[in-house]
């Protein structure tokens, strides 16, 4: 049986009053409280448009209800007409997305902006069942003058809010809305249904991706090599882990690491879609990448060669010269520099990953790994100003076919390092050594000049001076 209206209407003039209602449901009233706070005016209040037609569209698009349409339709569109209601469906925002049922109850409905684009959230419109809904968390039914606004006392709606069943955050409500005439009071009962239904679906889709990303993601699992780890969803869920319970069922992927129940420390890596946890052994060796980009482009992971492009060996440079880490908009800049696109530097740290594995990690990404690079070793030498084993490094100039900004800068910083400490020292070994690699005449005649003439090198300075006057 439902309420009787005229009750309804007196019990919210009293709590309208400020008087304390008697006989109003305290969900309703809590409402008209939380109503009024928001300024809504019971007599002129309207609810706003905050979609036009082709924003609509686009939201509906995306929405995760729209994959649950079709069940919504079967179940409650056909009953609506008959009723003479119409099926409204809200995101979790409380805009209309769908509002669907005879055109008779349409039309109806659109003179009061129960329509697609409007917000119905309850500081919008104040107290009804689509805004409460997503108040409170739960089913609400809102008959007649239940509404704080005047304008809705002739109408009655049920709604019962729609969760993702893998957050389990509110996505948004489905109601059935119509004139007060034509109400039924197992209304919110098939409401509610139909929200299940619609939860059923999207658990169903949820199942599918799942089964579809360990299928592609497994291989990384493998690839740990009994080492602990797990394949998160996108959102933290945990699809496989090695061994069997190492995680919850939900793990936190905002930080960029996970602190285990055990004390142990995991890392995340983020993959094409979701994530892979890996829990390092304690004692392990760290792998040991080695870079000998002086001259030239060659690498290796643990002694086993790294076919490395050009672009590749960027990378790797700015990783290592910045071993905290860089976003992919910074690295962007720093290969590329103003033109840089990230989602170019996010295909090329995939590519380069798939040799890598576990040593390139993300968020940001950075290098797990014993990096050992002789560019790296001849800057450490300048710093602590030994001269003479930086030039014994100095094979030739660094990546000298690069054009990116951080590898630039380095090789003229290493460059014009060694050329003064050469200079400034007089150490005829270090300018040996960066002889055989330069052109630059200061450098070679200072060398013909500091060696013996019964020194063979120095006939070998003396053809590379002329040269370089030449």
């Amino acid at each position: 049986m439902q309420p009787d209206p005229r009750r309804l209407a007196r019990v919210r003039e009293t709590v309208l009053s400020g008087d304390r209602a008697r006989g109003a449901r305290e969900l309703i009233v809590e409402s008209w409280r939380r109503s009024l706070a928001a300024r809504v005016d019971p007599d002129r209040h309207e609810p706003p448009v905050v979609l036009d037609p082709a924003e609509v569209v686009e939201r509906r698009g995306a929405h995760p209800l729209a994959a649950a349409l079709p069940v919504l339709r079967e179940t409650l569109v056909g009953i609506a007409d008959e009723a003479e209601h119409v099926m409204i469906i809200t995101d979790a925002d409380g805009n209309i997305l769908w509002c669907e049922g005879a055109n008779s109850v349409r039309g109806l409905a659109e003179r009061v902006r129960l329509t697609e684009g409007a917000c119905w959230a309850e500081p919008a419109i104040g107290t009804n069942a689509m805004g409460t809904a997503l108040a409170v968390g739960r089913p609400v039914t809102v008959h007649s003058a239940e509404h704080l606004v005047r304008t809705y006392h002739g109408w009655t709606c049920a709604a019962s809010p729609v969760r993702d069943p893998d957050t389990g955050r509110t996505i948004g409500v489905v109601d059935v809305s119509g004139p007060l005439r034509s109400t039924h009071p197992a209304m919110v009962a098939l409401v509610s249904a139909a929200a299940r239904l619609a939860e059923g679906q999207l658990q169903v889709r949820q199942a599918a991706r799942d089964e579809r990303l360990r299928s592609v993601n497994m291989r990384h699992l493998i690839g740990l090599r009994g080492e602990p780890g797990a394949l998160l969803s996108p959102s933290g869920r945990v699809l496989a882990a090695e061994p069997h319970g190492l995680l919850a069922t939900r793990v936190d992927v905002h930080d960029g690491s996970v602190r285990l129940a055990d004390g142990r420390e995991a890392v995340l890596e983020q993959l094409d879609e979701g994530y892979l946890l890996r829990v390092p052994r304690q004692g392990t060796r760290r792998p040991v990448l080695s870079l000998r980009f002086l001259g030239g482009a060659k690498g290796s992971l643990d002694g086993r060669a790294l076919p490395l492009s050009l672009r590749h060996a960027e990378l790797l440079t700015a990783l290592a010269l910045h071993p905290r880490g860089l976003t992919a908009e910074q690295l962007a800049l720093r290969l590329y520099g103003e033109r840089g696109n990230p989602t170019t530097v996010r295909a090329e740290l995939h590519r380069l990953r798939a040799q890598l594995g576990g040593v390139l990690l993300t968020r940001p990404y950075r290098l797990s790994a014993d990096v050992r690079g002789d560019f790296l070793a001849m800057r450490d030498a300048l710093r602590a100003g030994d001269v003479g084993t930086a030039a014994a490094a100095y094979r030739g100039e660094l990546l000298p076919r690069s054009e990116a900004p951080v590898v630039c800068e380095e090789r003229e910083d290493l460059a014009a390092a060694l050329r003064r400490g050469v200079l400034e020292r007089g150490d005829v070994e270090a300018l040996w050594a960066f002889g055989l690699v330069t052109e630059d005449v200061t450098v070679l005649e200072r060398l013909v000049l500091l060696l013996p003439r019964t020194d063979p090198r120095r006939e070998v300075a003396t053809t590379r001076l002329r040269r370089a006057l030449d």
